[in-house]
């Protein structure tokens, strides 16, 4: 990679940021070869599984690595993860992606062994930070993370036959707990960055939160997640993704987001927000037998919610971290824009069965559109030493 190595090894979201673009491009190559019938090897176990697999351990896992092991040094003050330890980390990280792509050509034991090793050494290391930094605050997180691949192993043993449909049950708590991840950091980054840039404009009004909501939001998205995964009964899950829509909404309109129209670093961070009422509020309509598919709702709530706020988050963090200035590049505009018309391609694609194949090509290609302008803008930001300053 361009740069000195220990500039690209000096924060984690250095590595994984610019990882995790790469991978996503990637992995939505190959599931579009496997949709168009390129033979691929993981077709042979589960192609459906290997798709959702690595984008939430692979393009998402990257994200929360880069994101976390970056925040937890400002959260606890300690020196950030960096060095032989973060090159381990992103070691680990490749020969999973590695070992998930080799498929049935592998024993199935060393392809799981090898995956998990990323998400336990991530857990290890984020729990070891925030002990160690005495903050109590973020156990909660930790437990998140630790859970994360706890998943990732259930999620083995469903994959190799040991204990059928778990796999299918994992990846669908897995994709929940991004959503809580989201919920909670998105409650303290957002409003965080959104006063900041108000204050900025001599603007004194700052964003509000409901302290009802706040207390209400995280359990009611857990129970509502829980639920969907483990197919509870539909009443339940309607009642609970209607409610978590709701609570979403009411939060997100205390942002005061029209008021950042003018900052696309900031705006976009409530467009990702977005996504995640509108995605519960489809998902507990179509649990209360309403003519939507399933797979739009949840395509709302990662590629919308999840894959929308992770271009958000590392756009910024990456800027700030670096010392730069920030503000977006026009490339950057274009690729928040797009990324989000590819997300409502994709939701629309199931309410028209003549041109599925078709919509879905459309919004893979606004995916590997946005994630390709965020490798062109950021790969000198990400592998440089900040300006002004020597490795």
């Amino acid at each position: 990679m361009q740069g000195q190595p220990w500039t690209i090894l000096s924060y984690a979201f250095r590595p994984f940021f610019l990882l995790g673009a790469l991978f996503g491009i990637v992995a939505i190559l190959l599931w579009v070869a496997m949709l168009h019938a390129y033979e691929f090897v993981p077709v042979a176990r589960d192609p459906l599984a290997w798709h959702a697999h690595e984008m939430l351990f692979g393009f998402a896992g990257a994200a929360i690595a880069g994101f976390l092991l970056t925040a937890v040094a400002t959260w606890t003050g300690r020196r950030p993860v960096s060095g032989p330890l973060l090159g381990a980390l992103v070691l680990a990280w490749l020969a999973g992606r590695l070992a998930m792509l080799a498929g049935t050509t592998l024993p199935g034991l060393v392809v799981a062994i090898t995956e998990l090793a990323f998400p336990l050494l991530l857990a290890a290391i984020a729990t070891r930070e925030i002990v160690a930094g005495g903050s109590r605050r973020n156990f909660g997180i930790a437990g998140v993370v630790a859970a994360f691949a706890i998943l990732d192993a259930v999620f083995h043993l469903g994959w190799s036959g040991a204990w059928p449909g778990a796999d299918r049950v994992a990846l669908y708590l897995t994709a929940h707990g991004l959503l809580v991840l989201i919920t909670v950091i998105g409650g303290r980054i957002i409003p965080s960055f959104t006063g900041n840039w108000l204050r900025l404009r001599g603007d004194t009004r700052p964003p509000r939160s409901r302290p009802w909501v706040e207390t209400l939001l995280v359990p009611v998205v857990v129970l509502a997640g829980v639920a969907d995964s483990v197919a509870g009964p539909a009443p339940v899950v309607g009642a609970l993704s209607i409610a978590a829509a709701g609570l979403h909404a009411l939060r997100l309109a205390g942002w005061r987001g029209r008021a950042a129209i003018g900052e696309p670093l900031v705006l976009i961070l409530h467009v990702a927000y977005a996504w995640l009422p509108l995605g519960y509020l489809l998902l507990g309509l179509a649990a209360l037998g309403l003519p939507l598919p399933r797979s739009a709702a949840l395509h709302a709530l990662t590629m919308g919610g999840v894959g929308t706020m992770i271009l958000a988050v590392a756009t910024r963090v990456a800027l700030g971290h670096t010392g730069r200035a920030l503000v977006s590049a026009r490339l950057t505009n274009v690729a928040y824009v797009v990324l989000n018309i590819a997300v409502f391609v994709r939701i629309l694609s199931p309410l028209a069965p003549a041109a599925y194949l078709t919509l879905i090509d459309v919004a893979a290609s606004g995916w590997l559109l946005a994630f390709g302008f965020f490798v062109i803008v950021y790969w000198p930001i990400l592998t440089r030493p900040r300006p002004g300053s020597s490795p």
